[in-house]
């Protein structure tokens, strides 16, 4: 038999970490909530992380303050490593450790939410990124490869990819990032049309239908907003996220 290519090689290793990912739905439903929640009172996202993991960060804010699918408010969320000219100013006074933990204290504020992506989970400006988002009151989540890792312990939540290929780790962090943005859209209160007079309007349009195996539950409106205080819920059929 001949040996496999390098992308069937590839595939079979993603398939396998992919029967331990399924169970990240609820984690993913939960953020989605919240982050929709946090952005619509007012707060905003920051995000970082190195390589790799800082494009994957990237990808998720330009989603968030563009749109994945369909026209709505532009929702706050920063790349903390994409602004070149603090990050080489503060590596170069500070040290490269402190470069997202001063721009975390600088633009965080109490109930924002701070997500770190690492494959390693033991980046050090990571570790320093969430020692100060919990000491200004932020909510520390982070995206990480196998656990236990530093990361992950030094964060409120993590979501964690069980696979030893950090580049399977990445790979299932951008599926994270897309599904993400579809649980934030699907708890916005309200889709939006077309921007009218620099204010975006609210249209009768409907979303794209969910994917199949997704129940999708909407309150009659008299429940409260959104997030853990009530409202929309999405389930999967038979009971499993």
């Amino acid at each position: 038999m001949p040996a496999p290519t390098v992308l069937e090689a590839h595939l079979a290793d993603l398939a396998v970490a992919l029967r331990e990912y399924r169970r990240a739905a609820d984690r993913l439903a939960a953020w989605g909530d919240a982050l929709a929640a946090t952005l619509t009172s007012g707060g905003r996202l920051l995000v970082a992380g190195n390589g790799g993991s800082a494009a994957e960060a990237q990808h998720l804010t330009a989603e968030l303050v563009g749109k994945l699918r369909h026209d709505r408010q532009p929702l706050s969320a920063i790349a903390l490593h994409a602004e070149t000219s603090a990050l080489t100013a503060i590596g170069n006074d500070y040290g490269f450790d402190e470069v997202f933990a001063r721009q975390v204290r600088a633009h965080g504020r109490p109930d924002d939410i701070l997500l770190l992506l690492s494959t390693s989970g033991s980046s050090g400006n990571l570790l320093a990124a969430a020692r100060a988002g919990r000491e200004a009151g932020l909510r520390c989540w982070a995206m990480t490869g196998p656990t236990p890792n530093p990361l992950a312990d030094a964060c409120h939540d993590a979501l964690a990819v069980a696979a030893p290929d950090s580049q399977i780790v990445q790979e299932l962090h951008l599926v994270s990032v897309h599904v993400l943005c579809e649980h934030v859209d699907r708890a916005l209160p309200l889709p939006l049309g077309a921007v009218t007079g620099g204010q975006p309007q609210p249209v009768a349009a409907t979303r794209a239908a969910p994917r199949t195996g997704v129940e999708v539950v909407l309150d009659d409106g008299a429940g409260p907003g959104v997030g853990s205080r009530g409202g929309r819920r999405d389930r999967t059929a038979g009971g499993a996220r």
